[in-house]
């Protein structure tokens, strides 16, 4: 099989991440859906994710994923904890939402039928995933 390049690991890995800022800000400007708290959160991860991918890929640097790989496992980690709160695993008397902003739980938060914190904790993972593999690679 063959291998995957360290540049294309980034270039994907910066794909995903300008894919999902843009979804994010459609979902909030376009659609008028305001973010929850916890959505707040992620993008303060997934935003610096496209800029700092995209400049690391113009500028050449190959060991930009290090940063790419810091961001996604803090924007996962919050991912993870939405995800647990929109399933039911975490109790809601430490929902991080009030009672008179956008729930972190209601059908807002699904999106074609898939729950926005899922669509989050998935780019993440692929995200930190193609920024580890970036540095496997010895080339750059």
């Amino acid at each position: 099989m063959n291998r995957i390049s360290g540049e294309t690991a980034l270039g994907l890995a910066w794909i995903i991440a300008l894919v999902a800022s843009l979804a994010v800000l459609f979902i909030g400007e376009v659609l008028g859906q305001t973010p929850c708290v916890l959505c707040w959160f992620q993008r303060a991860f997934m935003f610096p994710l496209a800029i700092v991918l995209g400049l690391g890929l113009w500028w050449r640097d190959g060991r930009v994923g290090r940063y790419g790989i810091a961001l996604a496992l803090g924007g996962g980690a919050i991912a993870l904890w939405h995800m647990g709160l929109y399933v039911g695993l975490v109790p809601e008397r430490i929902q991080p939402c009030t009672a008179t902003g956008p729930s972190c739980t209601d059908d807002n938060q699904l999106v074609f039928g898939v729950p926005i914190p899922l669509m989050a904790l998935a780019a993440f993972a692929l995200i930190g995933a193609l920024s580890a593999l970036s540095l496997k690679d010895t080339r750059t």
